[in-house]
């Protein structure tokens, strides 16, 4: 059977295409903390590589000979909540199930049940690893993955337990733990019923020496992946293709993953392995990828629920910081989940530009549904887009619905660029693309559309989006130098500005406007709402 790109669970190198996983990681920073003794987190936003990688470091270790090396995933115990009893038995039968297949011993998992009711569910844990130790000629090594899906109590406990434990290694204790999850451990905030207070990771596990977290595929390491493919089947990929799947996904793994994927072993055209990969066939496969929901975007929409995601995401859709309640807990968050990323002048932007485009794409999904538009409209006998009418359209239809569905969307100050965005997606879908920008401190929505003409050849507009802060005029001054550099960049043939003013004084009357400006060589249609 031959190897595919993998989207589900750990990589198996013999099965999978891959990247060696010890080489995601510094793996001479990791054996020397491991040699110190210390305790340390890595951690990474969802299916990024860490089970695979602390997978192969257990085997890794083990091999070497130095150490006894176990590996443990506690999320089973999730669902125990703040109820440590019930979670506490879950973890001592992971990790004597794991010692019995690792190890072949059967101690801990014949003497469970009295260790638990010996002991109690405050002190079990640590009781089971002291055991283990003594038992064990080696040093214990233990690798504690998805530590950060327990919840209140239960995560508390096992945190206070290993710390306890900490100064009796190595004899007597692991003489080295790794805590692997989505966050840094100094960055939980959690509930104790049992102490109806908040306590945080750092003060619950004060014995971390240090965190480290596991990057992105480089764009080497993207386009050494997809070669796998090449060498395994001698199917290429152009430059153009390779180039286009680093761009979409900036190395996030899975997304890398599931859009090769997609695209050799899905699309028609491309699993004729005679035929090469090409840039319009990964663009297919990302459009498949979206309109799908696989469950990596599906999560990634499922946050953008919460509160203190919206705080930071809302502000980039729009480019402004409207919000002086920006906080850097929020942002690490979002940073940790790998929702963004924080460039090094401190600029926030989303992550990827396929996050970039399902993420307004999912908030204005309620919108988009409700709309009564037919590409057909807006096409001509010669399959070319009239995109002035479709906005002489949106004109309109803003004028008439904006009000009713700003009052029920979460994101209210992005609304205006969310029901554009759904607008225009229900007709560009069948022919086309929009290719979004934004971040906060632009002071703007760019938006590309990018229009197949029946020839093969293409249209291409650009629409950027203000908001109207202070006078109406510095806005449209300020918007025509910003959109006559986007048009000139991408080739545009059409350049749109909208202008959105919030003012609710204001008649619509006042607001409604449209008119034709010349500006720096170029045609710029005005059209203000």
């Amino acid at each position: 059977m031959m190897r595919f790109f993998n989207t589900a669970g750990p990589v198996h190198c013999e099965k999978h295409y891959c990247l060696p996983p010890l080489s995601r990681f510094n793996l001479p920073e990791i054996l020397t903390l491991i040699s110190q003794e210390k305790y340390f987190v890595l951690h990474a936003p969802r299916q990024s590589g860490k089970t695979s990688c602390m997978l192969a470091l257990r085997d890794y270790l083990n091999r070497e000979g130095r150490y006894s090396v176990l590996y443990i995933n506690v999320e089973i115990a999730q669902t125990a909540r703040s109820d440590v009893r019930r979670g506490m038995k879950a973890i001592i039968s992971q990790l004597a199930y794991e010692l019995d297949a690792v190890f072949s011993e059967h101690f801990l998992l014949e003497n469970r049940a009295s260790l638990l009711e010996e002991n109690g569910e405050d002190a079990v844990l640590g009781v089971a690893l002291s055991l283990l130790c003594k038992n064990h000629e080696r040093p214990l090594i233990l690798i504690i993955d998805e530590i950060d899906a327990l919840v209140g109590d239960t995560l508390i406990s096992v945190l206070r337990q290993i710390r306890a434990g900490y100064t009796k290694r190595p004899d007597y204790f692991p003489s080295s733990i790794i805590l692997c999850g989505v966050r840094d451990v100094r960055d939980y905030r959690i509930h104790s019923d049992k102490d109806k207070s908040i306590i945080t990771g750092g003060s619950a596990f004060n014995i971390k020496a240090k965190s480290l977290q596991l990057g992105n595929f480089t764009e080497d390491e993207t386009r050494t992946l997809l070669l796998e493919h090449t060498k395994e089947t001698g199917q290429l990929f152009e430059d153009e293709a390779l180039a286009s799947v680093w761009n979409l996904t900036r190395g996030q793994p899975w997304l890398v993953n599931a859009l090769a994927y997609e695209v050799c072993f899905k699309i028609e055209e491309g699993k004729n392995r005679s035929n090469p990969i090409t840039n319009p066939l990964v663009m297919e496969a990302k459009e498949r990828l979206i309109q799908r929901r696989e469950t990596h975007l599906d999560q990634l929409v499922d946050k953008l629920q919460e509160e203190r995601v919206r705080r930071v995401i809302e502000p980039i859709l729009t480019g402004e910081m409207f919000e002086q309640n920006l906080k850097s807990d929020d942002i690490s968050y979002l940073v940790d989940l790998g929702l963004i990323t924080q460039e090094r002048g401190g600029a926030l932007i989303i992550a990827n530009p396929i996050y970039q485009e399902i993420i307004p794409r999912e908030l204005s999904y309620t919108a988009q549904s409700g709309m009564s538009l037919k590409a057909a409209w807006y096409i001509d006998e010669n399959g070319r887009i009239r995109v002035h009418d479709l906005l002489v359209s949106f004109q309109q239809f803003f004028r008439e619905h904006s009000e009713s569905w700003t009052e029920i969307a979460q994101y209210k100050e992005a609304a205006p660029q969310l029901l554009l965005q759904a607008f225009l997606q229900r007709i560009v879908n069948g022919g086309g693309q929009i290719t979004r920008e934004y971040g906060l401190g632009k002071g703007r929505t760019d938006l590309f559309i990018l229009w197949r003409l029946p020839d093969g050849t293409y249209q291409r507009f650009v629409i950027e989006c203000k908001i109207v802060y202070g006078s109406r005029k510095a806005t449209i001054s300020k918007g025509l130098d910003q959109v006559t550099r986007y048009a000139d960049r991408c080739g545009a043939e059409e350049v749109y500005l909208l202008i959105f003013d919030r003012d609710t004084k204001k008649s619509w009357d006042e607001k409604i406007f449209t008119e034709m400006i010349e500006h720096q060589g170029r045609k710029v249609t005005i059209f203000g709402m």
